[in-house]
């Protein structure tokens, strides 16, 4: 299974992942907010282990993010802030468990087990409008036909449907889509192109759309258009 953990202690974070690592997870590493939300919106993780205070973007708000775009990924917030109030908040942004520092390891192992026992929750799919997206299965469907997607198209299609109506630029999209991050972003319009001919043209939608100078979106677009 893997974990993410973002912690911005080097020497805690080290430790985690040595300690994790024994245990038998893959581990990966974010120092700070922004890396560990993009970490956490592009990789299939088992859980997330979460600190609140950290550089570019607190806890709280990678997590609220990651619940508004329906990543439902179990959250364990770790924090050496400890009162009724932190924890009430971190809860109440989706966190699914918390646990302050100084902490005991066995009983954050366990605590994790725990999490990870759990049934998941949240959707199986991600729909905007007719468009169906199954991450599980990795099919598309729109207005109950099927779509066939790439491996690169699909996860273009799942990066913007767990952000419907939002734009989305194309060093995200080259982020979250191809293994090479430095690859060219001509690429994605070339991309874009080819998957708007798939779940658009055949349908006489517009869902697919266009941002100037900010990127791509999906909308629900159910009207023809004439």
């Amino acid at each position: 299974m893997r974990i993410l953990v973002i912690e911005d202690e080097t020497d805690l974070a080290a430790t985690l992942h040595r300690g994790l690592s024994a245990e038998g997870y893959t581990v990966d590493l974010a120092h700070d907010g922004q890396d560990g939300l993009l970490r956490a919106r592009a990789g299939d993780y088992a859980a997330i282990v979460l600190d609140i205070m950290l550089p570019t973007m607190n806890g709280y708000r990678v997590c609220a993010a990651l619940r508004r775009e329906r990543i439902d990924t179990p959250v364990l917030i770790l924090t050496a802030k400890d009162g009724d109030w932190d924890q009430t908040e971190a809860l109440d942004t989706g966190a699914d468990d918390y646990l302050a520092k100084p902490f005991s390891y066995p009983v954050l192992l366990a605590r994790l087990r725990a999490l990870l026992r759990r049934p998941a929750l949240g959707p199986t799919q991600l729909a905007v409008g007719d468009l169906v997206l199954n991450p599980a299965t990795r099919t598309c469907h729109r207005a109950d036909q099927p779509v066939l997607l790439t491996a690169r198209e699909f996860a273009i299609a799942q990066v913007l449907a767990r952000r419907p109506g939002e734009p989305i630029g194309k060093s995200e999209l080259l982020y979250h889509a191809w293994p090479d991050h430095a690859a060219d972003p001509n690429l994605v319009e070339a991309r874009i192109s080819a998957l708007r001919r798939k779940i658009d043209t055949p349908f006489g939608r517009h869902s697919l759309q266009t941002v100037r100078s900010l990127g791509y979106r999906l909308v629900d677009d159910r009207e023809p258009h004439r």
